[in-house]
């Protein structure tokens, strides 16, 4: 999908104008690639999938996950599903069964995996064979290059580090240029105010916190309205191995969009298939790890730098908010830190994530020592279309 007149002060032409209005449509059919994880694969769902959702209990505490009924959170899924599968097979979003008056697009993936995790010899969604749940991208907006993503996992499967897994590779997807993936400009999420988990996870994999609709969920628990925080990455501050790095996750280069991201963001290939920096983005990158080291040892900022909060009164970025740091939130730089130790918006369980959960051994793993998403909007020139 091209750019034209992003950064360019000049006004389109006529035929410049339509060129740009014709490459933001969204092709009437779509092909929902598969895509490799560690831990699980995504294949394309299908309505059957629908079933084993139910047999996952995969909507329990739908409230405290998304701000969400069960019931209307059931609904929304089946209605993800349809719309995905409809606009594979080329039909229009008002056929896809669910009635959809805005034509909105939706892509869909059944969360599979093989996983013998207590070791019995059985895997452990045998029952569902092999699903576990489902990642989507919702409202696909061809004209703005938006998107926004969910993960919706069975019951027992939650806080194993399943959602770590799948959320890169399908932002990897969403963001690289047609016919690779989306052409994505924007990919969004929104989370209940109470689900201080899960902000700090999206925070780690690159998400900013945007804004906030007020009292926009009812917080059944606490019988009160609670906020919903909106969070969003860009194409061009996202950067996907880093964010498969703050949780100890490998690159794996034949997943779509994943060459075209080395390339993006100065990633160089060794000849044994390992990926390594470019000496300039190191170098940005040991900056980065000096100011992080400071804010470690209590070192007030530098005059002009961000450590502000976002609307609403919840930490942003840079910072954290006094009110919300007694009540049990984790630092994010400790999840870029610790694979594992935060749960993305449907991993939410009492379970601790254990070297047993990865593919590769503890030893393995990596762990990003670089809270490398503190810098993230920093510097955007809106002037210039958003660029740097």
């Amino acid at each position: 999908m091209s750019m034209s007149g992003r950064g360019n002060d000049r006004p389109q032409t006529q035929s410049e104008g339509s060129e740009d209005a014709a490459n933001r449509q969204l092709p009437d059919r779509i092909e929902i690639p598969y895509i490799r994880g560690e831990m699980l694969h995504l294949r394309p769902a299908v309505i059957a999938d629908l079933t084993a959702m139910d047999q996952l209990e995969a909507f329990y505490n739908s409230t405290g996950i998304t701000g969400k009924g069960p019931s209307a959170e059931r609904a929304v899924v089946n209605a993800w599903v349809r719309r995905s599968v409809a606009w594979s097979k080329g039909l229009a979003a008002r056929d896809s069964g669910v009635g959809d008056p805005e034509s909105r697009r939706t892509l869909a993936w059944a969360m599979v995996t093989d996983a013998d995790t207590d070791q019995d010899g059985s895997p452990d969604a045998d029952a569902t064979k092999g699903v576990i749940g489902m990642i989507f991208l919702i409202d696909v907006d061809g004209w703005s290059r938006s998107a926004r993503i969910q993960v919706v996992l069975g019951r027992h499967f939650r806080g194993r580090g399943y959602s770590r897994d799948a959320m890169p590779r399908i932002m990897t997807y969403g963001y690289a240029a047609a016919p690779t993936g989306l052409g994505l400009h924007r990919i969004w999420v929104a989370v209940p105010e109470k689900n201080t988990r899960s902000i700090s996870v999206y925070q780690s994999l690159g998400f900013m916190i945007s804004g906030t609709s007020r009292d926009a969920l009812w917080d059944a628990e606490n019988g009160k309205y609670q906020d919903q925080i909106v969070m969003d990455a860009l194409v061009d501050e996202y950067d996907p191995i880093r964010s498969l790095n703050a949780f100890g996750m490998h690159v794996i280069r034949e997943n779509p969009g994943v060459a075209e991201a080395l390339v993006a963001h100065g990633y160089a290939a060794d000849e044994d298939g390992g990926i390594s920096e470019t000496k300039s983005k190191e170098s940005t990158s040991a900056s980065q790890d000096s100011q992080t080291s400071s804010e470690q040892i209590g070192l007030a900022p530098k005059s002009g730098s961000h450590s502000g909060k976002s609307a609403g009164g919840h930490a942003g970025p840079n910072g954290r908010n006094d009110k919300t740091a007694g009540s049990g939130q984790t630092d994010a730089k400790d999840a870029g830190r610790k694979s594992g130790s935060e749960e993305p918006v449907a991993e939410r369980s009492g379970e601790e994530h254990t070297a047993s959960d990865w593919a590769y051994g503890s030893a393995e793993a990596k762990r990003s020592k670089r809270a490398w998403w503190r810098t993230l909007g920093h510097g955007r020139d809106r002037a210039n279309g958003g660029s740097r």
